[in-house]
C-alpha cells in the first residue's frame, strides 16, 4: 500500500493544475473506483480548547469535501471520559462553525457508537481474535517487548471464546475493578510494529461520561474506537497527522476483521509547527489553571478561541494554511507569517483612527480656547470605498509620548524644542516648551500653530519633515489597550528542561489610551487600524459599556518576507 501511494504521489507531481499529494490520492481512488464519492471528517477529542494546528486539519478536511461535492462531518472522539468536558464540546462547535467549516446536521460523538463499539468486540471475540487479559499495566508494558526485541503472549491470551465472553460480560457488568482487566485484540505480539503487539482496546473506567453519563463502566481505546467511528459514518478518506502512520496496520485490521464494506482509507499528513508559540493542551492547561494567562482564550495564546478574541480573521487562517501547503514533511513556520496575513487581510478592509496610546498632552498656545473645528479624514486611504469621517481640532490635544524628545537623536524628525511638524490633517505646529515633573519626564508640551497651513498636506510654502497623530482632549474617548508580546522568551525557547514554558515576563502592556471619538460606539469583536501603532480589536470579554478595551492584533511592520 505504502508503496502505491508513494508512486501516485510522483505521478501527481508533474500536473499543471496544483494538486497536494491527498488530493492526488483521492483522484486516483475516484478513478479506479475505488470510491464513488468524497466524505470527510474533523474528529477532536473534547479534552482542551483547539489551537492553530488543528486550524489545518479542519480547514484541509473541509477544503477536500467540497472541492470534491462530497460531505464533511464533525465529530467528537469522546471516548475518554476523564479528560472530557461539555466546555470542550461547546468551544469546538464554536471554532469549527467560526472558521466556516459547515457541517450543517452533521455532528456527531464516538459515544454514539458505543453500543456498536461493543457489538464489535463480542464479534471479535466470537471469531477469536480478542481476549480478556489479567495483566497489570506494568506486566503489559514488560510482555510487549522492545523495537529490537519481540514481545512474548499474555498467559491469557488462549483463553477460550466461552470464558473471554463471560468475563467480559463482567467487565461490563461492573464485576472487577477499574484496571483489573482488560480486552485485548489478539494479532501477533512478534510485530515489528509495536502498536500491532496485542493492543488494549477495552479497560474499566468508572467515569461518568459528558454524553453517556453513568450508563457504561468500560470504554473502548481510540485505536479501536476510532476506525469504527470512520466506517460508522461512511468515512471515505481518514485524514491523521504524521504521528497515527505507525497506527495505520491496527486501523486497517479493525476495519477489516469487522468486516466492513469499503473500508476508509487512512492518510497522513505532517503537522503544524510554529515557532515560539505554546500549542500542546496539557501545557496551556498548566498555564489557565496557575492563572498566568487570562484563560483558554487569553489573546497571548494561539489556541483558535484566542486568535479569535485577538482579532484574527477566520481568511486569515485560511490564507496562512494555504501559504503553508500540505506535505509529508515535518517543518516549522514563523509565528511571523501568521501575522503577515491578518496584515494582508485587514488593510484594505478595516477603518483607520487616530489612537494615542501613551499620552502627553499638546497646548496650543496661540489657538482659541473652546473653539473646536472639524477636518476630513479617509477612514482607509487606500480603500475610498470605506468613507471618510470627520476629526476634531482643538487648543488641547494628546500626542505619543515617543512623539516628543527633549533632546532628540539625529533623524528624529518629531516633535523637539524649536522644530516644527505637521498635525495629520490639519495644521503645522512648532514646539515652543515643556513642562516636567519631579522625576524630569515629559507631562506637558507647548506649541504654536501657523493658520495659512490648514489642510497642512495642501501647504507647499514651506516643508516640515514629520508627521504625527493627535486625537482633541475633550472629544476623546478615553480607553483601554493592550499591546502583546510573545508570551514564551524566544531567547530560551519554549520549554525549560523540566517542561515548563520559559514565559516572557513583558508579554502583556497595559496602556491608558484616547481615541478619536467617531469610533465611540464599537461592538465587541469590532477591529480598525490605529494609524502608526497597528490593528486593533475590541475585546468581547473586559469590554463594559463605560471603557472599551481593545486587544492589539498585529503592529503595522515587520520585517518577514513571504515565500
Amino acid at each position: 500500500m505504502e508503496e502505491k501511494i508513494n508512486e501516485i504521489i510522483e505521478e501527481g507531481k508533474g500536473n499543471v493544475e496544483s494538486r497536494n499529494f491527498i488530493e492526488v490520492i483521492i483522484d486516483n481512488d475516484l478513478a479506479e473506483g475505488r470510491a464513488d464519492h468524497v466524505m470527510t471528517r474533523f474528529p477532536p477529542e473534547p479534552n482542551g480548547y483547539l489551537h492553530i494546528g488543528h486550524a489545518k486539519s479542519i480547514l484541509l478536511n473541509y477544503g477536500l469535501a467540497k472541492k470534491y461535492g462530497g460531505k464533511f462531518n464533525l465529530r467528537f472522539d469522546d471516548t475518554n471520559p476523564m479528560k472530557e468536558k461539555t466546555e470542550f464540546v461547546q468551544s469546538i462547535t464554536e471554532d469549527v462553525k467560526w472558521l466556516g467549516a459547515d457541517f450543517e446536521d452533521r455532528l456527531f460523538f464516538a459515544s454514539n457508537y458505543f453500543d456498536k463499539m461493543y457489538e464489535g468486540a463480542i464479534k471479535l471475540i466470537k471469531k477469536g481474535k480478542a481476549y480478556v487479559c489479567d495483566l497489570t499495566p506494568d506486566e503489559i508494558r514488560e510482555y510487549r517487548g522492545t523495537l529490537t526485541e519481540p514481545g512474548k503472549n499474555s498467559p491469557y491470551r488462549d483463553r477460550s471464546v466461552e470464558e473471554n465472553l463471560k468475563l467480559f460480560e463482567e467487565m461490563k457488568n461492573g464485576v472487577y475493578a477499574d484496571g483489573e482487566k482488560v480486552l485485548r485484540a489478539k494479532i501477533d505480539m512478534a510485530s515489528p510494529n509495536i502498536n500491532m503487539r496485542d493492543p488494549i482496546i477495552y479497560r474499566i473506567a468508572r467515569m461518568t461520561h459528558h454524553n453517556t453519563g453513568d450508563k457504561w463502566l468500560i470504554y473502548p481505546m481510540y485505536d479501536f474506537a476510532h476506525p469504527i467511528e470512520d466506517a460508522e459514518e461512511g468515512i471515505t478518506h481518514s485524514i491523521c497527522t504524521l504521528e497515527f502512520e505507525d497506527h495505520r496496520p491496527l486501523y486497517d485490521w479493525v476495519v477489516n476483521e469487522l468486516e466492513y464494506k469499503n473500508p476508509p482509507r487512512q492518510i497522513e499528513f505532517a503537522k503544524m509547527y510554529v515557532t515560539n508559540v505554546v500549542t500542546g493542551k496539557r501545557y496551556i492547561k498548566r498555564l489557565v489553571e496557575a492563572g498566568i494567562v487570562d484563560g483558554w482564550d487569553d489573546p497571548r495564546l494561539v489556541t483558535i478561541a484566542a486568535l479569535r478574541r485577538r482579532g484574527y480573521t477566520p481568511e486569515s487562517i485560511k490564507m496562512f494554511m494555504e501559504n503553508c501547503g500540505v506535505t509529508k514533511a515535518n517543518s516549522s513556520v514563523e509565528y511571523a507569517a501568521l501575522e503577515y496575513c491578518i496584515r494582508e487581510d485587514l488593510k484594505l478592509k478595516k477603518n483607520r483612527a487616530m489612537a494615542v496610546i501613551d499620552p502627553i498632552e499638546l497646548e496650543i498656545t496661540n489657538y482659541e480656547e473652546g473653539k473646536i473645528e472639524y477636518f476630513e479624514a479617509a477612514n482607509n486611504a487606500e480603500n475610498p470605498e470605506l468613507g471618510t469621517h470627520m476629526v476634531p481640532f482643538g487648543k488641547h490635544l494628546y500626542i505619543e509620548r515617543e512623539d516628543f524628545m527633549i533632546e532628540p537623536p539625529k533623524k528624529y524628525f518629531r516633535l523637539f524644542p524649536g522644530n516644527e511638524v505637521r498635525l495629520m490633517n490639519s495644521y503645522f505646529v512648532k514646539c515652543e516648551g515643556y513642562e516636567t515633573d519631579e522625576n524630569g519626564k515629559v507631562t506637558k508640551v507647548y506649541a504654536t500653530y501657523d493658520p495659512a497651513t490648514r489642510n497642512g498636506l495642501n501647504f507647499t510654502e514651506r516643508k516640515v519633515k514629520g508627521t504625527i497623530h493627535y486625537v482633541e482632549k475633550t472629544t476623546a474617548v478615553p480607553i483601554v489597550t493592550r499591546l502583546y508580546e510573545n508570551l514564551v522568551d524566544e531567547s530560551k525557547g519554549v520549554y525549560d528542561e523540566e517542561g515548563n514554558v520559559n514565559l516572557n515576563p513583558n508579554s502583556i502592556t497595559i496602556c491608558d489610551s484616547f481615541v478619536e471619538p467617531y469610533i465611540k460606539d464599537a461592538k465587541a469583536y469590532d477591529s480598525f487600524q490605529f494609524l502608526r501603532s497597528g490593528y486593533f480589536c475590541v475585546d468581547y470579554k473586559d469590554t463594559t459599556p463605560e471603557k472599551l478595551v481593545f486587544n492589539r492584533i498585529v503592529s503595522m511592520k515587520s520585517s518577514y518576507k513571504p515565500n
